[in-house]
């Protein structure tokens, strides 16, 4: 994949997307203060221990502290078990089958609305407004604010320095403030929702969100606010990353892109695929909680581990010839979605739009490939692996 590697310009600090593995699965970065976990074994260690290592990094971060509470992703048992009961009936695979009809209309409908110019931009004209749309459905806030959601998310996303503990607490603050203040304003929106749910409930899951309860007591505002925040986010940035980067390897493939459009039924091995070989989600952070051993080192207690599940996807003590591109990898035990208790609520739902989305696009431009003449642009975050702009030519219909 060197060549498309080098043609995609992908961020150099990712190693693992050129062919280059770790020296060790396990390592302390002192410029950081962080460790790096690389390793499959060692990421499915750390993802499936929560008692060793826990969610709850903002407790190393003070900034990202204040949106901890009812945050999913920072939580850990046995409060993340009461919470995510409450919207895990919403991602059940009845109600994520039902959505199948809605989510092939709103396909068709924003290919549409991309025009007849022969050419379209993947992500603004359907990958980002697709799962934007049917999450937004979900939760019950309009849809046609996600002119809104795009543009405190996208900042949110835009961070391309590294994070490092090392650095003094004013400058971590400087360096995440313009994040935390984009993060803030879709706080206040949804904040301003779930108010208005609690005078006027509706059938929506914010409304279940702001009736439910635990332990006898209702979420605070600002869990809930923190929860819904984390499905509007995480329910669209995946899916807009998985198509893509589904897309991108195709195009990189034509004898797979050709096998894929003859078979359909290759379509979900094509995108699980895709997700192994260009993770979206690089890493997932936790902290120890004692002190522990892993990948033969002994780490303290109170350590980052940032655990790159997109390398770990590259490990050849998993995978056989990792660096190639091959959907007929069976099985394909990737973990770009985690693992253990915080394996992703959404991962159906984001195969799913995945799915009927690729089919979508194969029946209606079999032709379709990337423009020559226009670059795809990637997420600059070394902790996320997609692109911002996709430019394509796809032709007439077929």
């Amino acid at each position: 994949m060197t060549a498309a590697t080098e043609q995609w310009n992908l961020d150099q600090r990712q190693f693992w997307l050129y062919g280059e593995h770790p020296d060790e699965p396990v390592g302390f970065d002192p410029d950081t203060g962080m460790w790096n976990v690389y390793g499959y074994p060692e990421a499915l260690h750390i993802l499936g221990n929560p008692k060793t290592f826990s969610s709850y990094t903002g407790r190393l971060v003070p900034e990202e502290d204040r949106f901890s509470e009812g945050n999913l992703v920072q939580m850990d048992p046995p409060e993340h078990s009461k919470l995510r009961k409450l919207v895990s009936h919403a991602f059940t695979p009845k109600v994520v089958a039902n959505l199948e009809p809605r989510i092939s209309e709103l396909t068709h409908e924003l290919l549409d609305a991309a025009g007849d110019s022969g050419r379209m931009e993947l992500v603004g004209d359907l990958a980002y407004p697709l799962p934007v749309i049917v999450i937004a459905e979900l939760l019950g806030v309009p849809s046609s604010d996600r002119h809104l959601f795009k543009q405190w998310v996208d900042a949110m996303m835009q961070q391309s320095q590294e994070f490092s503990l090392n650095e003094p607490a004013e400058q971590q603050q400087r360096d995440t403030q313009y994040a935390m203040e984009q993060m803030q304003h879709l706080a206040d929106y949804i904040g301003e929702h779930a108010a208005e749910r609690r005078r006027q409930p509706r059938e929506d899951l914010l409304t279940k969100l702001v009736e439910a309860e635990v332990d006898g007591e209702r979420l605070s505002d600002a869990e809930v606010v923190n929860f819904a925040n984390v499905l509007l986010i995480a329910g669209h940035i995946t899916t807009t990353m998985l198509l893509g980067n589904t897309v991108l390897c195709l195009d990189a493939h034509p004898d797979t892109r050709e096998a894929v459009h003859a078979d359909r039924s290759k379509v979900p091995a094509a995108i699980e695929e895709s997700l192994r070989f260009l993770s979206p989600f690089a890493v997932l952070g936790r902290v120890t909680n004692h002190e522990t051993e892993i990948g033969g080192r002994t780490v303290p207690v109170d350590q980052m581990m940032m655990v790159w599940v997109a390398a770990a996807n590259r490990d050849t003590r998993q995978f056989t010839e990792p660096d190639i591109f091959d959907i007929t990898r069976d099985p394909n035990s990737h973990i770009a979605f985690g693992r253990g208790i915080h394996f992703c609520i959404g991962a159906p739902l984001a195969r799913l739009e995945g799915r009927v989305a690729m089919n979508i696009l194969l029946d209606r431009f079999p032709q379709l490939h990337t423009d020559p003449d226009h670059a795809p642009q990637f997420q600059p975050s070394p902790y996320m692996t997609g692109v911002n702009t996709l430019p394509l030519v796809i032709g007439s219909e077929g």
